[in-house]
Parts: C-alpha cells; sequence; structure tokens
C-alpha cells in the first residue's frame, strides 16, 4: 500500500505528472479538441468520467486477478472496461445532447483508445494504491487532462485574433504553444518532492 496522502497524489497527477503536458499521452484530442473552450471542457468532463470510472473497476479487477492468480489477464480486462464505458458515454452525449455528439466527432469514441485513461488504470495498480487513492488518482489526471485541454483551448481561441505569419499558422503554432505549455508545467516537478 502506497502512503501518499490523497492532496500529494492529486496534485501530482493534476500537475506535476500531467498526462498531457509531462508524459504526452492523450495527445490527440488534446490536438483534435481543442479549438473551442466549451468543447474542451465538455470532452475533459468525459475523459474525466471515463477515467473515474475504469480506475473503480481496474482496482476491483486487480484484485480479483490477484485473488485467482491471473494477473496476466489485467491488460485485456481493463481494456474491455474503458470500451464498454466509453460506449456508454457516447450512448448518453448521443441522446442528451447531439449537438455536442456532433462538435466532439470522431475523438469521442477514440477515448477507447486514448492511451491516457489505460495509463491511469496502469500505473494506480504500479503504485499500489489503496481503493480511495485510485479514486484521487483518477479525478486528478482527469482534472489535469482538462486543464490542458482548456489552457490550450483558450490560448488558441485568442491566437485565431492574433495576427501570426503564414509560415506558422495552424498545426505548427498549435505545436509551438503545446511545446510552450509543456515546459512551463515543468515547473511544477519541485511540488512533487518531500
Amino acid at each position: 500500500m502506497n502512503q501518499e496522502s490523497y492532496s500529494q497524489i492529486f496534485i501530482s497527477a493534476c500537475l506535476v505528472n500531467n498526462f498531457v503536458l509531462a508524459y504526452f499521452l492523450g495527445i490527440c484530442p488534446f490536438l483534435g479538441v481543442s479549438g473551442k473552450i466549451e468543447t474542451s471542457s465538455k470532452m475533459g468532463a468525459a475523459v474525466t468520467f471515463v477515467m473515474l470510472i475504469s480506475s473503480i473497476c481496474a482496482y476491483g479487477i486487480h484484485e480479483l486477478l490477484v485473488a485467482i492468480n491471473a494477473p496476466f489477464l489485467q491488460l485485456i480486462s481493463y481494456i474491455v472496461v474503458i470500451a464498454s464505458t466509453v460506449q456508454l458515454v457516447e450512448m448518453f452525449v448521443k441522446k442528451m445532447s447531439p449537438a455536442l455528439f456532433k462538435a466532439l466527432g470522431i475523438f469521442l469514441p477514440l477515448i477507447t483508445t486514448n492511451c491516457a485513461i489505460l495509463a491511469v488504470a496502469l500505473f494506480q495498480t504500479n503504485k499500489g494504491y489503496d481503493f480511495f487513492q485510485s479514486i484521487v488518482y483518477a479525478l486528478g489526471a482527469g482534472a489535469g487532462f482538462t486543464l490542458a485541454l482548456l489552457l490550450i483551448s483558450g490560448l488558441r481561441e485568442q491566437l485565431e485574433l492574433a495576427e501570426v505569419p503564414t509560415a506558422i499558422k495552424g498545426t505548427v503554432l498549435t505545436l509551438i504553444v503545446a511545446g510552450i505549455l509543456s515546459l512551463a508545467f515543468m515547473g511544477f516537478s519541485g511540488l512533487g518532492s518531500n
């Protein structure tokens, strides 16, 4: 069992070891859905929800697989849970908000293959977190993912109003801004140490 406090786990997952800006996981929705703040916030909420459910299920699956001496089934079990959760989220969003479903486009079902979600399940297992630590870790990772999406989308909206040289418009500028954000998040690395 890991002895980290809940606040340490949350801050580490959200800021210090941000899945997008420190580990470079989940880059596809980070670059693809971050054009507008409204869309980014909804995608962040969807990813956070999937991370939370996957984390809870991963904890239970890990305990069960250890009890029956079958840890080799861990990865495939996590993938099945993630895919099922994403299908539920996709059906809910399609039913409740067709406009949002259309705005998220292909990126909503691609949450299934978002490596950040699988990483949450695998990292929490490897770190030996208990049930509540796993929940806090998933919430921190989701908050960090949402924060990264909101930051880049806010910057992209502002850059649409700026005069930018033609040579760096579009994807090039987005990648430059993402790199600068990543460098800025390196400043949080001191928060994780005792």
